[in-house]
């Protein structure tokens, strides 16, 4: 009956240490000094090593919560049990707070890193921004030269306009100026001829008259016959 006893608990162990059993994971030496890892689940086996500090990471290779004791692994490969109640799923405070001072550090690092970003970007805007002022007086100023020289432009095709009408009305007049030296010529010369033919025609008349007057005029001698 003991022994059939015994066959049935040894069996249940076995079958409970497999269902424990589970795949591997990961978990901490607890806030604990050091805790002594041993040969089997139990402080009569004999000790394989003198103690983990606390913070250890292992590896779990089996849980047994009729004993209390799992089998863990350590970082250089022995092998051993421990009480399962050293262990924790989560580092100690002492590695977290590491932890939290090394992500604090980095974040530091970053933060120093985007700041300086910033401040380079910020430079890199009021430079930009600059440059954008610059180029929009140069470009009002290439606008307004622009337009000056339309206007320019635009009074000079004016201003060769009337000069050509200006041309125009010159050579008008230079001809009707020649027409008129032409006309006062032409005047001139027919009134020296006129002038020619009134001068023959008083000569002619006084020759007229000399001839005539002195058979107009009663003789003396004619007087006296009388």
């Amino acid at each position: 009956m003991n022994k059939i006893l015994s066959t049935v608990i040894s069996s249940f162990l076995i079958i409970s240490t497999f269902s424990l059993s589970a795949l591997a994971e990961s978990m901490y030496i607890d806030d604990t000094l050091l805790v002594p890892l041993r040969s089997g689940e139990g402080t009569s086996f004999r000790i394989v090593h003198k103690g983990l500090r606390s913070g250890t990471k292992l590896e779990i290779l089996e849980r047994n919560k009729a004993s209390g004791y799992s089998k863990v692994a350590t970082p250089g490969g022995i092998e051993g049990y421990l009480p399962s109640r050293y262990l924790t799923a989560t580092p100690i405070a002492k590695i977290r707070l590491a932890e939290a001072n090394k992500t604090v550090g980095l974040l530091k690092n970053e933060n120093t890193q985007l700041k300086q970003n910033l401040s380079k970007i910020s430079q890199e805007h009021k430079a930009l921004n600059k440059a954008h002022k610059k180029t929009s007086s140069e470009l009002n100023q290439n606008s307004k030269e622009l337009s000056n020289i339309k206007s320019i432009s635009a009074n000079a095709l004016n201003l060769d306009r009337r000069n050509r009408e200006l041309r125009e009305s010159n050579e008008q007049l230079r001809n009707e100026l020649e027409l008129i030296q032409t006309e006062n010529i032409r005047l001139k010369d027919k009134s020296e001829s006129n002038m020619m033919m009134i001068g023959g025609a008083l000569v002619t008349l006084g020759v007229i008259l000399a001839l005539v007057i002195p058979l107009i005029r009663p003789s003396k001698k004619g007087d006296s016959w009388a």
